[in-house]
Protein backbone atom coordinates (compact mmCIF):
# COMPACT_ATOMS: atom_id res chain seq x y z
CA UNK A 1 0.00 0.00 0.00
CA UNK A 2 1.01 3.64 -0.61
CA UNK A 3 1.49 6.26 1.45
CA UNK A 4 -2.12 7.64 2.56
CA UNK A 5 -2.16 11.50 4.32
CA UNK A 6 -4.57 13.36 5.35
CA UNK A 7 -5.18 17.31 5.02
CA UNK A 8 -7.89 20.27 5.46
CA UNK A 9 -9.25 21.00 1.97
CA UNK A 10 -8.76 24.84 3.38
CA UNK A 11 -4.86 23.92 3.18
CA UNK A 12 -2.46 25.00 0.18
CA UNK A 13 -1.99 21.91 -1.91
CA UNK A 14 0.73 19.83 -0.60
CA UNK A 15 1.52 17.66 -4.12
CA UNK A 16 1.86 14.91 -1.49
CA UNK A 17 -0.85 12.70 -3.65
CA UNK A 18 -3.90 12.19 -5.36
CA UNK A 19 -6.23 13.87 -3.66
CA UNK A 20 -9.86 12.95 -2.38
CA UNK A 21 -12.40 14.90 -0.98
CA UNK A 22 -14.30 12.83 1.62
CA UNK A 23 -17.16 14.99 2.58
CA UNK A 24 -20.34 14.41 2.11
CA UNK A 25 -20.95 17.93 1.41
CA UNK A 26 -19.27 20.26 -0.51
CA UNK A 27 -16.72 22.65 1.76
CA UNK A 28 -17.95 25.89 2.61
CA UNK A 29 -16.42 28.58 0.58
CA UNK A 30 -14.69 26.52 -2.18
CA UNK A 31 -15.36 26.63 -5.82
CA UNK A 32 -15.42 23.71 -7.60
CA UNK A 33 -12.41 25.66 -9.60
CA UNK A 34 -10.54 25.71 -6.82
CA UNK A 35 -10.65 21.78 -6.32
CA UNK A 36 -10.12 21.48 -9.95
CA UNK A 37 -8.48 17.83 -10.30
CA UNK A 38 -10.20 16.54 -7.27
CA UNK A 39 -11.84 13.39 -7.06
CA UNK A 40 -14.85 14.12 -4.30
CA UNK A 41 -15.91 10.56 -3.18
CA UNK A 42 -18.78 11.55 -1.16
CA UNK A 43 -20.38 7.80 -1.59
CA UNK A 44 -17.13 6.80 0.83
CA UNK A 45 -18.14 9.89 3.61
CA UNK A 46 -20.28 8.92 6.62
CA UNK A 47 -24.40 8.35 6.26
CA UNK A 48 -25.71 12.04 7.51
CA UNK A 49 -27.21 10.21 10.20
CA UNK A 50 -24.03 8.94 11.76
CA UNK A 51 -22.06 12.17 10.81
CA UNK A 52 -24.74 14.57 12.85
CA UNK A 53 -24.27 12.01 15.81
CA UNK A 54 -20.80 12.02 16.02
CA UNK A 55 -20.85 16.17 15.97
CA UNK A 56 -17.13 16.04 16.58
CA UNK A 57 -17.70 15.52 19.98
CA UNK A 58 -14.03 14.01 21.07
CA UNK A 59 -15.41 11.49 23.49
CA UNK A 60 -17.44 9.59 20.33
CA UNK A 61 -14.68 9.08 18.34
CA UNK A 62 -14.65 5.39 19.82
CA UNK A 63 -18.20 4.77 18.81
CA UNK A 64 -17.55 7.03 15.72
CA UNK A 65 -14.91 5.24 14.13
CA UNK A 66 -16.89 1.68 15.56
CA UNK A 67 -20.01 2.87 13.49
CA UNK A 68 -18.37 4.69 10.42
CA UNK A 69 -15.42 1.17 9.82
CA UNK A 70 -19.23 -0.95 9.84
CA UNK A 71 -20.45 1.46 7.26
CA UNK A 72 -17.06 1.24 5.24
CA UNK A 73 -18.08 -2.67 5.06
CA UNK A 74 -19.06 -3.51 1.42
CA UNK A 75 -19.05 0.22 0.21
CA UNK A 76 -17.27 0.09 -2.90
CA UNK A 77 -16.32 3.97 -2.91
CA UNK A 78 -14.26 1.90 -0.05
CA UNK A 79 -13.00 -0.32 -2.08
CA UNK A 80 -12.25 1.80 -5.19
CA UNK A 81 -10.18 3.69 -2.45
CA UNK A 82 -7.86 1.13 -1.50
CA UNK A 83 -7.64 0.30 -4.98
CA UNK A 84 -5.69 3.42 -5.69
CA UNK A 85 -4.32 3.11 -2.69
CA UNK A 86 -2.12 -0.02 -3.86
CA UNK A 87 -1.11 1.68 -7.15
CA UNK A 88 -0.49 5.91 -6.06
CA UNK A 89 -0.02 7.84 -2.85
CA UNK A 90 -3.43 9.66 -1.47
CA UNK A 91 -4.44 12.36 0.39
CA UNK A 92 -8.06 12.37 1.85
CA UNK A 93 -9.09 16.07 1.79
CA UNK A 94 -11.91 17.03 4.61
CA UNK A 95 -12.85 20.24 5.90
CA UNK A 96 -13.79 19.67 9.83
CA UNK A 97 -12.43 22.04 11.97
CA UNK A 98 -10.75 19.10 14.47
CA UNK A 99 -7.42 17.48 12.52
CA UNK A 100 -7.64 14.57 14.65
CA UNK A 101 -11.19 13.03 14.90
CA UNK A 102 -12.68 13.21 11.55
CA UNK A 103 -14.19 11.09 8.81
CA UNK A 104 -10.66 11.25 6.75
CA UNK A 105 -8.60 10.24 9.69
CA UNK A 106 -10.66 7.35 10.79
CA UNK A 107 -11.23 6.18 6.83
CA UNK A 108 -7.24 6.41 6.46
CA UNK A 109 -7.23 3.88 9.09
CA UNK A 110 -9.27 1.68 8.07
CA UNK A 111 -7.99 1.48 4.28
CA UNK A 112 -4.45 1.13 6.05
CA UNK A 113 -6.02 -2.32 7.84
CA UNK A 114 -7.37 -0.99 11.20
CA UNK A 115 -10.92 -2.83 12.67
CA UNK A 116 -11.58 -0.60 15.29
Amino acid sequence: MKPISVRRVYEPVAHDGHEVLVDRVWPRGKSKAELDGVLWLKDVAPSTELRKWFGHEPERWPEFRRRYFAELQGNPAAEQLRTRAEHEPLTLLYSAHDEAHNQAVALRDYLQGARE
